[in-house]
């Protein structure tokens, strides 16, 4: 299992931050995935005028992540010009809560990427909806 390097991990975001298309809000979030093989992947938020078609940086790190081929995560980072660091919404923690249970969020601001918070998964959504599937018989 790949080991949290937190300063690292912010840092990746931080990058990723860079492609963010933010022209209505201009509120330009990265995120970081990291495998439990070590790979670190990124994504950036992606706005619409039609703000229903928005996607979160960390929901494009995750559908590149599991769209080639990769389901095991241990961390997502999630870095925006935000007091504190930006929460992921109600939609990532859902879809984090499905396809990365165990992993750790880490917040930052990106004006002070040393002062990192952190949640699990489960702290962020308790009692999350997921799919059960039906047993025969």
């Amino acid at each position: 299992m790949a080991k949290i390097n937190k300063p690292a991990l912010i840092y990746a975001a931080a990058k990723a931050r860079g492609g963010a298309v933010a022209p209505h809000s201009n509120f330009q979030v990265g995120a970081a995935l990291l495998t439990k093989s070590g790979a670190i992947i990124g994504g950036a938020n992606v706005e619409s005028a039609s703000y229903g078609l928005t996607c979160c940086a960390e929901r494009v790190a995750l559908f590149t992540a599991l769209t080639s081929g990769r389901k095991h995560f241990v961390a997502v980072a999630v870095v925006a010009r935000a007091p504190g660091g930006p929460m992921p919404c109600g939609a990532c923690r859902q879809l984090l809560a499905e396809y990365a249970p165990d992993a750790v969020v880490l917040v930052a601001d990106s004006r002070k990427l040393a002062a990192i918070r952190e949640f699990s998964v489960k702290e962020l959504l308790p009692a999350a909806f997921v799919n059960v599937p039906a047993k025969n018989g």
